[in-house]
């Protein structure tokens, strides 16, 4: 193998080992211009977009433990979507660019070394925001919690409530 083939190959596995996840999107028929704004709105979320010959990432992906079917969504014209943050922001911004544009389609992904098809893909973009369900979280957890508290200052309250009402009264 040549040499500039076996840096390749070292750049794309250098970029999937430090992506949790990767798409593979067929972009024919995107223009220069869109491509741009794909990869601009990408760079905002932490993701990138590359295009690399299928043959490159397919060596690559094979090094990284890929499984195997993902060799068969590498066909055409293909570009990789990796990044290093939110999986569900890249996944929704992906959506959104191919609503929009009807281009490029999700072909496969991969997700902590399992294949995904392009409908689990569009299902990760509906997720809401990691902050999000971070919240939703934390609500769930401190819910109990805030109850018990309301219920053990409810007698006191009730009290206090009691005793203005009487010292109104009186006075």
């Amino acid at each position: 193998m040549k040499a500039e083939k076996t840096l390749l190959i070292e750049d794309v596995l250098r970029r999937v080992n430090a992506s949790p996840f990767m798409f593979v999107v067929d972009y024919t028929g995107l223009t220069v211009d869109k491509f741009a704004e794909l990869r601009k709105r990408l760079r905002g979320i932490g993701a990138e977009i590359h295009v690399f010959k299928n043959t490159l990432v397919k060596k690559a992906a094979e090094k990284a433990g890929y499984p195997a079917d993902l060799g068969n969504a590498l066909t055409g014209q293909s570009a990789v979507v990796t990044g290093d943050k939110d999986v569900c922001a890249a996944a929704k911004v992906m959506k959104t660019f191919a609503d929009e544009f009807e281009k490029p389609q999700l072909k496969a992904g991969v997700l902590d070394g399992k294949l995904l098809d392009s409908a689990a893909i569009k299902a990760l973009a509906s997720l809401p925001a990691k902050e999000v369900l971070y919240a939703q979280l934390l609500g769930v957890l401190q819910a109990p919690a805030s109850k018990l508290a309301r219920l053990l200052n409810e007698p006191a309250a009730s009290l206090a409530r009691v005793l203005k009402a009487k010292a109104d009264k009186g006075a």
